[in-house]
């Protein structure tokens, strides 16, 4: 894991994304699952919802990290992606009744940088590794 950058950073995102939505059902007892307005974990809004999408992406990065290096790069670019695509329509939602996962700005900001990360080594890294597994 060491000598793979995409491995390193899909065990480390998805142990941070896994605390998160764990600790998330810690400040989010009452509130409805799809509420549009959450509670604050630090400064980031969640739901029930959104707890439970953290605990699925913390979890298939984390096992995807601890397999191959194949599975990485493949789940480091496709959560990045995702996530750029919920950056983005992030900032259309606050406010509205679509607003099921309860973003806010900071979230946005998360998701977008998150995405560029995760994008930017699945899409840049272990090359080498990638096309000899083809």
């Amino acid at each position: 894991m060491r000598t793979s950058p995409n491995r390193l950073l899909a065990t480390v995102f998805g142990a941070v994304y896994l605390l998160v939505g764990i600790v998330g059902f810690f400040v989010t007892s009452g509130i409805g699952f799809f509420a549009t307005e959450g509670r604050n974990l630090i400064i980031f809004e969640v739901n029930p919802l959104h707890n439970i999408i953290h605990l699925a992406i913390g979890a298939a990065l984390l096992i995807a990290g601890l397999s191959s290096v194949a599975a990485a790069k493949t789940m480091n670019s496709t959560v990045g992606s995702v996530y750029l695509l919920v950056g983005i329509v992030g900032l259309f939602l606050p406010g509205t009744s679509l607003n099921i996962i309860a973003l806010n700005g900071a979230d946005n900001v998360l998701h977008l940088g998150s995405a560029l990360v995760l994008l930017a080594v699945g899409l840049s890294q272990d090359r080498a590794v990638a096309a000899r597994t083809i």
